[in-house]
């Protein structure tokens, strides 16, 4: 479903609709949740048609489906004007205070892996429960117990742990090195992108940035299978030039390929695990045998998975994509040799699964990145143990 922007003609913004926000309205208006969300599912239904639509517009939308309801009490509260938003301040220490902030608040959110618009909903449920409070000051521990049973009663005990999990995870201090492996063209930098952003991870890399930089070091005449794609790294093994693709050499030329890029791979993860800074590497060359190299690691939280895209229409779709959004990078030369990338992606997908390896398909790339999201949660739930009293204890 395409998006729909809400302009705001008087204060000259362009807003994208969300379900929680308006969701987060109603029950403010009054309205349970379980009606508030399907009627907003219902208007943004009725929206569908539209790209762009005005705050007036969608204010009116959502007065005629409330006075189809007949519930005049809930219409009214919501045609008031807003009350005003009170400072909320939040004590991490005894000399640290910091005005509460919504969008920090619906960050740790996303980051234990709900979607933007329950996060959006439980973020204004905090808020309204905050000022109703008559404080000024909140415990950040405070706060977290709070979202804690919020999300337990809106959304259940499972979504409450995993956001008990992140919690206890951002208190540790142990650095996140996200693994993102898959075919040319599976989306790896847009979700690797997606998630830095989530997470507030400033170093990301790509392995084929680190092949590139080797290109430039090493002469072609020296490592010819590294001056090529990796779909191709087989045409520059020696005495297999002239041969036909079969399935053999395609992996065998990869693996060579990547083999040569591992230096610098197992260079940059070693160096954010001694400086304990939280690093996304994505490309073509993450791979099981890249992460034998890692495992070992005790004090960091490796969290390794492979994106696919499981229809052939769908990828060659993406690549045929790449020579509209990146000219550049062109797409006929990854559509002419399409059986190649897809025997490719087959055996990366067999070597994850033969290693328990998380393996998500990329058929959206906020539901990719939920998912991403969700397996970084489970692998921390792996070493939790602790409780919801001791990680929200009470100064």
């Amino acid at each position: 479903m395409a998006k729909i922007v809400v302009e705001d003609s008087r204060e000259g913004t362009k807003t994208p609709f969300l379900r929680g926000i308006l969701t987060s309205s109603l029950l403010e208006a009054g309205m349970p949740f379980e009606e508030a969300y399907h009627l907003a599912s219902t208007i943004r239904q009725k929206l569908s048609n539209k790209t762009t639509i005005t705050t007036l517009e969608m204010r009116e939308t959502v007065v005629r489906e409330l006075i189809k309801l007949d519930n005049p009490e809930v219409l009214e509260n919501y045609t008031e004007p807003n009350h005003p938003v009170l400072t909320i301040q939040v004590r991490y220490t005894q000399n640290s205070v910091t005005q509460f902030s919504q969008v920090r608040h619906r960050q740790s959110l996303q980051s234990s892996g709900l979607n933007t618009d329950r996060a959006i909903l439980i973020s204004q449920l905090l808020l309204k429960e905050l000022e109703e409070s008559n404080k000024s000051e909140f415990h950040v521990n405070e706060i977290g117990h709070m979202t804690f049973y919020l999300l337990q009663k809106q959304f259940g005990k499972e979504t409450a742990h995993r956001y008990l999990v992140w919690i206890d995870y951002t208190r540790s201090h142990r650095p996140l090195i996200l693994l993102l492996g898959g075919t040319t063209g599976c989306g790896k930098s847009t979700v690797a992108t997606e998630v830095a952003h989530r997470l507030g991870i400033i170093r990301t890399q790509s392995t084929d940035m680190l092949r590139e930089v080797m290109r430039m070091m090493i002469p072609e005449r020296l490592l010819p299978a590294l001056h090529t794609s990796s779909f191709n790294a087989w045409r520059r093994l020696p005495g297999h030039g002239d041969e036909n693709a079969t399935d053999e050499l395609i992996i065998m030329g990869y693996n060579h390929q990547a083999e040569l890029v591992y230096v610098p791979c197992d260079a940059v993860i070693q160096r954010a695990l001694r400086e304990r800074v939280s690093l996304i590497l994505e490309g073509i060359h993450i791979s099981p045998a890249l992460l034998q190299r890692i495992r070992s690691q005790q004090d960091a939280v490796i969290v390794p998975i492979m994106l696919a895209v499981l229809k052939q229409d769908q990828l060659k779709g993406r690549l045929k994509g790449r020579g509209v959004v990146a000219p550049e990078r062109g797409s006929s030369q990854y559509l002419s040799n399409f059986e190649q990338i897809w025997e490719l992606q087959s055996y990366l997908l067999s070597e994850a699964d033969k290693y328990a390896m998380d393996i998500v398909a990329n058929d959206d790339k906020d539901q990719t990145t939920e998912r991403v999201m969700r397996s970084i949660n489970e692998v921390l739930e792996r070493d939790f143990r602790g409780t919801e009293e001791e990680i929200f204890k009470q100064p």
